[in-house]
């Protein structure tokens, strides 16, 4: 039997409470036929509309990993998470083969707030769990300082504390989502392809 040499996953973020958004979602993935379904945050709206949001993925039988945004707390993330077997990579890590997760949710503004250098510290304690995977992938919901997200907002400053992390641990791929004019935007900042996901999501095969 010859051996999946890759991983393929639907990455999205900002479905902020919108149920039929999330069963579109789960019917990508599974049309997609991908093995992982990672969820940038700002899954609820402002800490409403939990119902009906990670379900749709677990009908499709599907892995999910997760992060909160600026729209809900850890704790509802984590809740999320327990109540459907899904991670919370909010400063934790997961290994599927050789390609690492690691990851830090919230943001730099918003109704739950992070400094710079919890998010930094948060996206390190992942990455040091993972350090030696052959692929890094680092997930967050607030895009980097410096990046041409920026460019679509005046109102959504970048990370400093994720642009710092993604200079130092130089993951292959950041996905994030959080800046909605900017959805599907990519581009290269050093070795690190940074990917926009947005709410109509995008699959990738590692």
């Amino acid at each position: 039997m010859t051996q999946k040499k890759s991983l393929k996953i639907l990455a999205a973020g900002d479905i902020h409470g919108d149920t039929s958004l999330a069963k579109r979602l789960a019917n990508q993935a599974e049309k997609d036929n991908v093995d992982l379904v990672v969820l940038c945050g700002d899954l609820t709206y402002a800490e409403k509309s939990t119902t009906g949001i990670i379900g749709p993925f677990v009908n499709k039988q599907k892995k999910i990993l997760l992060i909160p945004g600026n729209h809900e707390t850890v704790a509802t993330a984590d809740f999320l998470a327990e109540l459907y077997g899904a991670t919370n990579l909010h400063g934790y890590s997961i290994k599927c083969g050789d390609i690492g997760f690691f990851g830090c949710g919230g943001a730099n503004i918003g109704l739950f707030q992070l400094s710079e250098e919890e998010i930094y510290n948060l996206i390190k304690k992942g990455y040091d769990r993972i350090k030696d995977a052959k692929t890094k992938i680092m997930v967050t919901h607030v895009h980097p300082s410096g990046s041409l997200m920026e460019r679509f907002t005046k109102f959504l400053p970048g990370s400093d504390g994720v642009r710092k992390a993604m200079e130092r641990f130089k993951p292959d791929i950041l996905l994030c989502s959080h800046v909605h004019e900017a959805e599907g935007i990519e581009e290269m900042i050093g070795k690190t392809k940074v990917i926009n996901v947005g709410k109509r999501g995008k699959t990738i095969e590692l």
